[in-house]
């Protein structure tokens, strides 16, 4: 079940590869989360010292969430994935000149996670055409509507 979609993301790049990480959360952050009250078109991701975080995504506290701390909206998250896949999004994203984006934030058996992509990112050009062809997919949708009435 979806979360919160960045479909921003899939306008400004090719989307090469996709993986679902979990994602590290305080309890006030999983409460507002399961209130939809989440953003990710703004956020990105980055890779440090052989870890990778979300940065940008974000949550808006609950009023009634927590008492005793002080909510960052938009404090930098740490995502999991396996070590192997780590060490190739490393060497994708260092050599290759991809970048990491988060898609989609949903539920997996109960539990919070971000499918990231492995992207390039697209030109001016390479927008428009996209552009162009979702604009001729709705046409040719309303012709075959009208030829079936």
């Amino acid at each position: 079940m979806s979360i919160a979609q960045n479909k921003k993301a899939f306008h400004d790049y090719f989307i090469e590869e996709k993986y679902e990480a979990g994602i590290v959360l305080e309890g006030w952050e999983v409460k507002a989360i399961r209130d939809n009250r989440v953003n990710i078109k703004e956020a990105y991701v980055i890779i440090q010292r052989g870890e990778i975080y979300l940065i940008g995504c974000h949550v808006t506290p609950l009023g009634s969430a927590s008492t005793h701390i002080r909510p960052d909206a938009i404090r930098t998250r740490k995502l999991l994935l396996h070590s192997e896949e780590i060490a190739k999004l490393i060497g994708k994203v260092e050599r290759a000149g991809y970048t990491l984006v988060p898609l989609d934030m949903h539920y997996t058996r109960g539990r919070v996670k971000v499918q990231i992509g492995l992207a390039k990112g697209k030109k001016q050009y390479d927008k428009r055409e996209s552009e162009k062809q979702k604009d001729w997919e709705r046409e040719k949708a309303r012709i075959v509507r009208s030829a079936n009435k």
